[in-house]
């Protein structure tokens, strides 16, 4: 038998995953609380208990996902303090691909952000300051030992960004690219065979830019 606290759990969790289900096809704006709640089988009451509204709900919506995907994929990824550079960068980009390019509830991850992206509301704030800004740190500290002690902040911010717009390229532009690739199957192996590409591109990338640096 269970007690109201546990029972309070598994509605609110019910609520996340239809609201990460619906948010991720239909967007803040567009997404109902009706429909989330007949989605998780909930009294639309429940909203208002344990979220208080819509956009507090959608705010919870992205922290628990955003927390799903990245204990799955973590940017470390299999990584610790004493692996190389080159592995740990190999772990970010690998990581970043799995939680924005894996299927069933794992891609409403996904779909959330690059909607919170194009369309952004309040709770984006959230993100960067909880999730976002510890991963651009770590980016900037793995590009940082690449480039060396001499590069600047410019420098470190635009290869941190031309890394990361090298994964995101796979899930924004998706749509042209299955058109264009029709035959493209992103399973584990391609976005394997993705991640030791970008990798390698990185690489090469940073350590040219090193070397024009030092020249």
């Amino acid at each position: 038998m269970h007690d109201d606290g546990s029972i309070n759990l598994e509605t609110r969790r019910r609520l996340l995953e239809a609201a990460g289900e619906i948010f991720s096809e239909r967007g803040f704006r567009n997404a109902t609380v009706r429909e989330i709640c007949a989605r998780a089988d909930a009294n639309i009451a429940a909203v208002n208990y344990h979220f208080g509204d819509k956009e507090r709900l959608y705010s919870e919506t992205l922290r628990f996902w955003f927390g799903q995907a990245m204990e799955q994929y973590p940017p470390t990824l299999g990584t610790s303090p004493d692996s190389s550079v080159e592995e740990r960068l190999a772990a970010f980009i690998r990581s970043f691909l799995l939680r924005i390019l894996d299927t069933g509830k794992s891609s409403w991850f996904g779909k959330l952000i690059a909607r919170e992206m194009a369309d952004p509301t309040p709770a984006l704030d959230e993100r960067v300051r909880e999730n976002m800004r510890p991963m651009r740190d770590r980016l900037l500290g793995i590009v940082g030992e690449i480039l060396g002690p001499d590069a600047t902040e410019t420098q470190l911010r635009h290869a941190a960004a031309s890394v990361v717009g090298q994964i995101v390229f796979y899930h924004v532009c998706r749509p042209a690219l299955d058109r264009m690739f029709p035959d493209v199957v992103y399973d584990m192996n391609e976005i394997e065979n993705l991640a030791q590409h970008i990798t390698r591109f990185c690489l090469a990338g940073l350590r040219e830019m090193k070397d024009v640096s030092a020249s």
